[in-house]
C-alpha cells in the first residue's frame, strides 16, 4: 500500500497549502470590510478625502486577499471575498452617488457582478441614511434627485432575474431595497409636505399683519 501512502501525502500537502491560503486570505478580508466601513462612516461625516483614502486601503487589502487564494478557485469564490468586494463596491457608488460623481463600473473597481449588484444595493440604505440626516437638519435640496436615483438603482436590481448561486443572494438585497425605497419616499413626502405648510403658514402671518 506503499502508493496509498504516497497519495495521502501528496492530498495532505495540498490541504496544508490551501489551509495557509485560507488563513492568509480571511484576515485580510476582514481589513478590507473594515476600511470599507470606515469609509462609509468618512461619506456621511462628508469627509470625503479621507472616504477616498480608506477606499485605497480597503482595495489594496482586498488584493492581498485574492493573490493568497488565486491558485484555489474554491477559496477565491468563498463567502469571506464575496463580502469584502461587496463592500468595498458599496463604499465607491456610496462616496460617487453622495458627492454627483460617475458611478465606478465593474473594471473600476475590480470586483465581480455579484459584488457590485449586492453592493449597489447595499448602497440604498446608506443614501436613505445620508437623506434623514439632511433632513432632520433642514437641507431637502437633493432630495428628490437622490430619491430618483434610488429608484433607479432598484429598476436595475429587479432585472436581474438570476439563481442566487450567480448573484449571490441578490433577491433578499432587492427585497431589502425596495423597503427602504418606499420608506424614504413616504419620509420625503411628509417633510416636504410639512415644509409647504410651514410656508403657507408663515406667509399667512406676514399677510395678517399687514
Amino acid at each position: 500500500m506503499d502508493s496509498l501512502d504516497v497519495i495521502a501525502e501528496q492530498i495532505r500537502k495540498e490541504l496544508i497549502a490551501k489551509d495557509e491560503a485560507r488563513e492568509k486570505m480571511l484576515p485580510l478580508c476582514r481589513d478590507s470590510i473594515r476600511y470599507s466601513s470606515t469609509a462609509i462612516r468618512a461619506v456621511h461625516r462628508q469627509e470625503f478625502g479621507e472616504a477616498e483614502k480608506q477606499i485605497e486601503s480597503a482595495r489594496e487589502v482586498l488584493t492581498e486577499a485574492e493573490k493568497a487564494v488565486e491558485q484555489y478557485r474554491e477559496l477565491a469564490n468563498t463567502g469571506a471575498v464575496r463580502d469584502a468586494q461587496k463592500e468595498l463596491a458599496e463604499a465607491n457608488i456610496t462616496l460617487a452617488l453622495v458627492t454627483g460623481k460617475k458611478l465606478p463600473g465593474l473594471g473600476d473597481l475590480g470586483v465581480d457582478a455579484a459584488g457590485y449588484l449586492n453592493g449597489l444595493g447595499e448602497a440604498v440604505g446608506e443614501i436613505r441614511r445620508y437623506l434623514l440626516d439632511a433632513m432632520r437638519k433642514g437641507d431637502l435640496s437633493r432630495g428628490e434627485e437622490l430619491l430618483s436615483v434610488m429608484d433607479d438603482i432598484y429598476s436595475i436590481l429587479v432585472t436581474m432575474d438570476f439563481p442566487d448561486a450567480l448573484t449571490g443572494g441578490l433577491r433578499r438585497t432587492t427585497d431589502m431595497v425596495r423597503g427602504v425605497l418606499e420608506k424614504t419616499r413616504s419620509d420625503l413626502t411628509l417633510v416636504i409636505q410639512q415644509k409647504a405648510l410651514e410656508i403657507k403658514i408663515e406667509n399667512f402671518k406676514k399677510v395678517k399683519k399687514r
